[in-house]
């Protein structure tokens, strides 16, 4: 279990992030068009796997479109932006934004992603979303970069992760 904070009370989460050298675990997620897709349909491209609590809350709205902006420029690179959102709402903001470089998913069904990847919250107002967290990954599913904001309201650090690739 990691402890983190929101608004600077603390808060925890259901385990620790996968560690970085590791074999990312596969996982089962909903698209926007509602059909699903899995960490083995990205085998091939590195993925920036973008993780929040809601898409509408201001830190992950900015996180989405700081990602969307850089996506563009990246070399066979995917941004994953994860959440418990419905996909339906997904789909409004990106297409609200004008945001088309990165993919959006949604662990609504049953939140096993969060519990694989250890960063569900258990406690406090947000108990069930997910917390912020961005990992990297290579082409093979690697960990190559993982980090959890100290304080949800917080953003990560988005070139530390971007080095990472």
């Amino acid at each position: 279990m990691a402890q983190i904070k929101l608004k600077g009370n603390p808060v925890n989460t259901t385990g620790t992030l996968p560690q970085v050298g590791s074999q990312a675990s596969d996982f089962t997620l909903v698209k926007t068009d509602l059909s699903t897709v899995s960490l083995t349909d990205f085998k091939g491209s590195k993925l920036v796997l973008n993780i929040f609590p809601s898409i509408d809350t201001s830190t992950c709205a900015t996180s989405v479109r700081k990602f969307n902006e850089t996506a563009s420029n990246l070399t066979n690179t995917k941004v994953l932006c994860i959440s418990r959102d419905l996909p339906f709402a997904q789909t409004r903001f990106c297409g609200a934004e004008g945001l088309d470089n990165v993919v959006n998913l949604s662990d609504f069904k049953d939140g096993s992603f969060g519990n694989t990847y250890g960063l569900t919250i258990t406690d406090g107002p947000l108990a069930g979303l997910h917390s912020r967290v961005v990992i990297v990954l290579d082409e093979n599913g690697v960990v190559k970069h993982t980090e959890q904001v100290d304080d949800i309201v917080d953003e990560p650090n988005y070139e530390k992760a971007l080095a990472a690739l």
